[in-house]
């Protein structure tokens, strides 16, 4: 019996796999069986490999030849076993080593000329390879991927042929390129094309700088889009350990350009007729959904009121836990999901509330049952509540205005703020809780009076309470200050809903 190794992925982590291979007499024709726990996907190897074998001029002997993939009880997905079950066949063909091949995780997908196609999750399994002592065997596109993980134990053939020809000495396969990671900023966009708008930006300055969650509430054509896009450019840049475990998750999702790590921060823009195993993730295969491809970024939901309510329901954990658990019949996935949200909406479905020149007829009762698709709990997780009133086109730009500031100068403050929180406490302002929340946000007398006083008049829950005072410390970094004044709880008071705001946006408190 053959003994190779492969992978399967539970959420962010791999789980070895054997792959075992045996062929046993007693036919008249060949018969080739996969058993343990395998899908269609899997199954659907031994017609592959059928040809794969045929293009290489080798074919199956008339025995039976059964592949076993261990432990029988997990269930195995996914095209990435073709590789390592064509390995082993070739190793009871005495064309590969057995004792070399055992060395190595083995994963790619094969096609029926023998070259090895492209596939998920290797950079989890290089990781998981290196930390184990193993080797990897991978497609040759994604040699470079692999190499991230740490180690120069790869392999990266593009056809069958050329890994055949390695371990017979013909032809050595060379170590994969390292490509440097790069932080790309979008040159193509700037705070600086956003005019007028003080008041937004100055809370998105505020966002980026501790992390937290923002809605904006405006009228069609209010810039809440054009700011949103741009928040990517303010945003320090990643920490390493934050480039390897977004990368992770792009590459189990088969987003990973193999070229190089998700070095950027995700942006992702999802659209409000998304279901919600395409928000939270799913399927057979546990994939991840938008809120773990927006981890260590930005998910941004436009036409908030506009998704379906169960579908924004599922926001709620994950913004208070920064995981999400995919629970399936037969498996259960966890990924990380601190991502932060910003979103936007329309004051009504016309949009124009509060306009007598705009507005339906049906204003304000409307807006009401409109804002109403959008929970109170939900409401309540968002820290910055902005409105953003329209520009008039004439004002957008004079001779004599005032220049808008650049990305790079916000994105200045915004890192030297962040940097005084991880020297701080280790993490944003916006995960502060519990103890932590105690000891780096200080109130004397006089302020714990003055917030108290505004948080019963403004009917403030104490989740709202607490996230007064991450934004108030988030200002008072912004100001290089270690202490926080009157000033920053006043302005950190106006960004939460006054029972209903000038759009008529319930508190949610």
């Amino acid at each position: 019996m053959i003994s190779l190794s492969s992978v399967i992925f539970n959420g962010m982590d791999a789980t070895k796999i054997d792959v075992q291979v045996q062929i046993s007499a007693g036919l008249s024709k060949p018969e080739f069986n996969i058993i343990g726990l395998a899908d269609r996907a899997v199954k659907e190897s031994a017609e592959r490999i059928r040809n794969v074998l045929a293009a290489l001029g080798l074919q199956l002997p008339a025995k039976r030849l059964t592949v076993n993939l261990s432990p029988a009880d997990v269930e195995k997905s996914g095209a990435h076993f073709d590789l390592p079950i064509l390995c082993g066949i070739l190793c009871a063909f005495d064309v590969l080593p057995e004792s070399e091949l055992s060395k190595y995780i083995i994963i790619g997908e094969v096609g029926l000329n023998g070259a090895i196609v492209k596939t998920n999750g290797v950079l989890p399994a290089s990781v998981w390879a290196n930390k184990n002592g193993m080797g990897i065997i991978c497609p040759g596109d994604q040699g470079t991927e692999a190499r991230w993980a740490g180690h120069d134990k790869i392999l990266a053939p593009f056809h069958v042929l050329e890994l055949i020809n390695h371990f017979n000495g013909r032809a050595i396969l060379p170590l994969p390129d390292a490509v440097a990671p790069r932080q790309e900023i979008n040159t193509n966009i700037d705070m600086a094309e956003v005019h007028g708008q003080a008041a937004a930006k100055r809370a998105l300055e505020i966002a980026a700088a501790g992390g937290h969650a923002m809605l904006m509430i405006g009228p069609p054509g209010s810039g809440k889009t054009m700011l949103a896009s741009r928040l990517a450019t303010i945003l320090p840049e990643m920490t390493p350990d934050e480039v390897l475990e977004t990368s992770i998750i792009y590459s189990i999702a088969g987003q990973l350009d193999n070229k190089t790590l998700m070095s950027h921060r995700p942006f992702r823009s999802v659209h409000h007729t998304s279901s919600p195993v395409s928000l939270a993730g799913g399927g057979s295969d546990a994939r991840p959904g938008e809120i773990s491809l927006a981890h260590n970024g930005v998910l941004f939901l436009d036409e908030l009121p506009e998704f379906n309510r169960a579908t924004l329901e599922i926001l709620r954990q994950p913004m208070e836990s920064g995981k999400i658990m995919i629970s399936r019949a037969r498996r259960n996935a966890t990924y990380p999901a601190r991502f932060q949200l910003i979103a936007a909406m329309n004051p009504c479905p016309c949009g124009h509330l509060g306009n007598a020149a705009l507005s339906c007829s049906k204003a304000p009762r409307c807006a009401e049952a409109y804002q109403n698709k959008i929970s109170g709990p939900l409401l309540d997780r968002i820290d910055l509540h902005v409105d953003v009133d329209a520009v008039n086109p004439w004002e957008m730009k004079t001779p004599d205005s005032t220049p808008s500031e650049t990305s790079a100068t916000v994105r200045a403050r915004v890192v030297a703020a962040r940097n005084r929180q991880i020297a701080r406490q280790g993490y944003v302002n916006a995960l502060l809780d519990g103890a932590d929340l105690d000891k780096y946000v200080c109130l004397d007398e006089k302020l714990t009076e003055f917030l108290n006083m505004a948080a019963e008049k403004m009917g403030m829950s104490a989740r709202g309470y607490n996230r007064i005072k991450r934004i108030a410390r988030t200002i008072a970094d912004l100001r290089g200050a270690d202490k926080i004044e009157m000033g920053d709880i006043a302005e950190a008071l106006s960004y939460r809903p006054i029972n209903r705001g000038k759009y008529g946006v319930k508190s949610g408190n």
